[in-house]
């Protein structure tokens, strides 16, 4: 039943390197030393490769976030847009510079331009939103550097927001959102390119360009920018744009764009716009932390033991699995070693006898390992490491010795984990058990009472405990528990708007992501997500070709970017907020294939995945439009940048090994899910990425499955169980190292989800269902004369009849009046 191990090649179809015995012996001699030597040299490269210096954040440098707005392909435009709004200049202003006006006059152009865009005729209406947009492009053909764009750009922004550019360009964008005519055009067409959405490219550009720049704070800015600053970002969050905030209405268009209705919709852009009124609105992470901070201090809750995100930034990398090759090595030593009969045989025998835990044939077990364990990884016994490894280089004593610093997570222990250990060791001492009683320890011997010490010592209760206990209290005693006060922050207007099609959102977003993932084969039923790159006319020169080629790649990691920071930003903010607010979204996305799909994304050659080169540095925004561009060759197009690594993918790896996280911490049925789903092989591989960050996430992932691993895996991974021990939080009494007790922990995905959907159901009719609230909660008038003093508007055909209904419902019927007393 065991399927064959193989190394997976980058395709992720598993069909590369024979590893096992027999595979092995196939391989004639020259091949297989040749075949270890090159494999070899590729490890060490991997293994002896420094830390990847890369700093997480909420985004990249702005300029890097400017230039993936646009793709190559919309490179002429830039010249288009210049000359649009040189026209309109020219022919309202003198012969002047943009540059060279005062502050009244590019206010009386920026208005005028404003005024124009409110007309019928279309053509004339793209002609002054590309004016617009080259305003918003910092007037490039007047600038010299990029710092110079990049202030012409802050400056003409801030000005296009105060004149009111913003509100035009919402409605503007519903407009071309319900234009019937384009939609049922692009849906006939065989093929769509970049001309089908020049409209809402043009708007969506000004809308992301003014986001973006806005939400980036300058030291230098005027104290009125930072009052225009802070109500544009109110503004943005608040119901203000059809009555429903900004991200609501680019979640429609998401949806639209997925069910087929609209594809000429330009969703990358859309989702980097989405993506940045999120951020903007409701805060990055430093601002989550701080939240948190406040939060817990408003609740009583002690302070938090650390900073997470600065933790996590002093963290190193640990070395990375062994390679096969090293393996095949070692083992074609191990062979050598029993051919010379050095030791006798009964020696061996008698020392294997003596250790009851040392394997009979450690080549068996490797043999053996993990089913479709691809990055086999084995540690050597303490007997044959001398004999494996070349000799240790001599060290001056005090070097040798060098002991860690210290875990750097303070551990954490919840309530209930407390209750269980007192209950174990009240049943095996006393013999009796007392429900949730967490202080009486009469008669438990002292070493357990040292032990509840240091427990309740590292106590941690969460945000979320609370807000469950809460909503219990809210249940159980809707009249008599008071009005809940919710605060109508950016998150829970967003929640708001964003309840009556969650379930359809969270899918739309999964269905791009997997559209984009490298290892999506291309499928006739998938959507086409490359509208907005596709030129009219396709390449006919090699040259095109590749750079097509790049454009099209570097379009999918940019969405796979903006949508793994949609969706963490979205599940932290709505923990943060309420927990059945998180755990609703987190359940939709796991019942949309969320946790198979991420895993799906992670089995490919991640390092390749992270070193990509899809980027051609002078055809970006704004290098290309200040500098002569040179001439593009077949050369300086592979030569690509020379950084050590893609920010933007990293940054993806890190957001989605995050939200698997988020969507299996505590829950022991999706955690058996990542088992199912053979995740642990993958999730090694990404541990060879040197960078402490992902790193850490992943080994979190591996340390919840560990225990149903089994022994043999737990056997032949111990660089990895140590690095989890080294890097991942403590839970005191967790004993993720072992699989003990495992048969008492059945799992029932469905009963398991359904009560935590019950809950969340209970919660949101409670909260914000308003027009189904129980009637028997609903006050009664028992006052006689307000009940009869109310006008009650009786139906014509009762008036008519009234005779007849005292007829029959009162004098033909008779009362037993001392039995209604009675």
């Amino acid at each position: 039943h065991r399927s064959p191990k193989k190394i997976m090649d980058v395709g992720g179809n598993g069909g590369g390197l024979p590893v096992n015995n027999k595979q092995r012996a196939m391989l004639p001699n020259k091949s297989r030393g040749e075949f270890t030597r090159n494999l070899r040299k590729d490890s060490e490269g991997l293994s002896e490769s420094p830390d990847l210096e890369f700093e997480y954040a909420d985004t990249d440098k702005w300029a890097a976030e400017l230039s993936e707005l646009y793709s190559y392909t919309e490179g002429p435009e830039f010249a288009l847009n210049r000359k649009c709004f040189e026209e309109e200049f020219r022919a309202h202003v003198s012969d002047k510079k943009w540059t060279e006006l005062d502050a009244d006059q590019h206010r009386a152009h920026a208005m005028r331009l404003l005024d124009s865009l409110e007309v019928i005729a279309r053509e004339k209406r793209l002609k002054v939103a590309r004016a617009i947009l080259y305003m918003a492009q910092g007037t490039f053909g007047e600038c010299s550097s990029e710092a110079e764009v990049q202030h012409w750009m802050r400056y003409n922004i801030f000005l296009l927001l105060d004149v009111g550019t913003f509100s035009a360009l919402v409605e503007l964008l519903n407009m071309e959102i319900d234009n019937s005519a384009a939609c049922s055009s692009a849906v006939r067409k065989p093929a769509i390119s970049l001309a089908d959405s020049t409209d809402l490219r043009v708007l969506l550009n000004i809308m992301y360009l003014m986001v973006e720049t806005i939400q980036q704070e300058d030291p230098a800015d005027k104290p009125e920018w930072r009052i225009i600053r802070e109500t544009f970002r109110t503004e943005l969050g608040s119901p203000l744009f059809n009555n429903e905030p900004i991200s609501v209405m680019l979640f429609g268009m998401v949806t639209k764009f997925c069910s087929g209705h609209a594809p000429h919709f330009p969703m990358k852009k859309v989702l980097l716009l989405l993506w940045k009124s999120i951020l903007f609105t409701l805060g990055g992470f430093e601002q989550l932390q701080s939240i948190k901070v406040q939060k817990r201090e408003e609740l009583g809750l002690p302070p938090l033991p650390e900073d997470s995100i600065r933790v996590i930034r002093s963290m190193r990398a640990a070395s990375p699995p062994a390679s096969a090759s090293d393996l095949i090595e070692q083992q074609q030593k191990r062979a050598r070693r029993e051919h010379k009969a050095l030791i006798k045989q009964d020696n061996l025998d008698a020392f294997n006898e003596k250790d009851p835990y040392k394997a009979d044939d450690s080549r068996e077990d490797e043999d053996d390992n993990d089913d479709n364990d691809n990055s086999i990884e084995a540690e050597t016994f303490p007997l044959e490491r001398d004999e494996v490894m070349p000799p240790p280089i001599p060290h001056p004593p005090s070097e040798r010795v060098s002991f860690p610093k210290g875990l750097p997570w303070a551990p954490k222990v919840r309530e209930k984990d407390i209750e269980n250990f007192l209950e174990s060791s009240r049943s095996k001492f006393i013999g009796y058990t007392l429900g949730n009683d967490t202080d009486t320890v009469v008669g438990l011997p002292r070493p357990i009472h040292e032990s509840i010490k240091t427990l309740k010592q590292h106590k941690y209760v969460s945000i979320a405990e609370i807000q469950i206990i809460k909503e219990e209290e809210y249940q159980k005693t809707p009249l008599s528990g008071g009005e809940e006060e919710v605060i109508m922050c950016a998150t829970e207007l967003l929640y708001q708007g964003i309840l009556p099609s969650l379930p359809q959102y969270m899918i739309a977003l999964l269905k791009i992501l997997l559209a984009a993932a490298p290892t999506s084969k291309a499928k006739t039923d998938s959507i086409n997500i490359l509208a907005d790159v596709l030129p009219e006319e396709m390449p006919t020169t090699v040259l095109q070709s590749m750079k097509l080629g790049v454009d099209v790649n570097r379009h999918k990691e940019i969405i796979v970017k903006a949508i793994s920071a949609i969706l963490l930003l979205l599940l932290k903010h709505f923990k943060l907020n309420h927990i059945y607010q998180f755990e609703y979204m987190a359940q939709h996305l796991v019942f949309a294939n969320c946790i198979p799909l991420i895993l799906k994304f992670f089995n490919q050659n991640i390092m390749s995945y992270i070193t990509a080169k899809n980027s051609i540095s002078v055809l970006d925004f704004p290098y290309c439009v200040v500098h002569e561009l040179p001439e593009l060759t077949a050369e300086s197009l592979e030569a690509g940048d020379n950084n050590q690594f893609c920010w933007r993918n990293l940054f993806s790896c890190i957001n989605l090994l995050r939200i698997l996280n988020k969507l299996t911490k505590w829950k022991h049925s999706r955690t058996m899910m990542l088992v199912v789903f053979k995740s642990a092989p993958i999730l090694k591989r990404a541990l060879k990425v040197k960078q402490a960050m992902m790193q850490l996430y992943v080994l979190k992932l591996l340390k919840v499955q560990t225990k149903y691993l089994g022994r043999q895996w737990r056997k032949s991974n111990m660089k990895t169980m140590s690095a989890i021990y080294q890097k991942v939080r403590h839970r005191l009494n967790d004993d993720w190292a072992y699989g003990n007790d495992l048969d008492a922990r059945p799992w029932d995905f469905q009963a398991e989800e359904c009560a935590l959907r019950a809950n969340i159901e209970r919660f949101n009719s409670r909260r914000y269902d308003k027009s189904h609230s129980n009637p028997d909660f609903l006050p009664v008038d028992n006052c006689l004369q307000s009940v009869l003093g109310q006008r009650v508007d009786l139906p014509e055909d009762f008036q008519m009849n009234y005779d007849l209904w005292l007829e029959r419902e009162v004098f033909s019927k008779p009362i037993s009046w001392e039995e209604l007393l009675q």
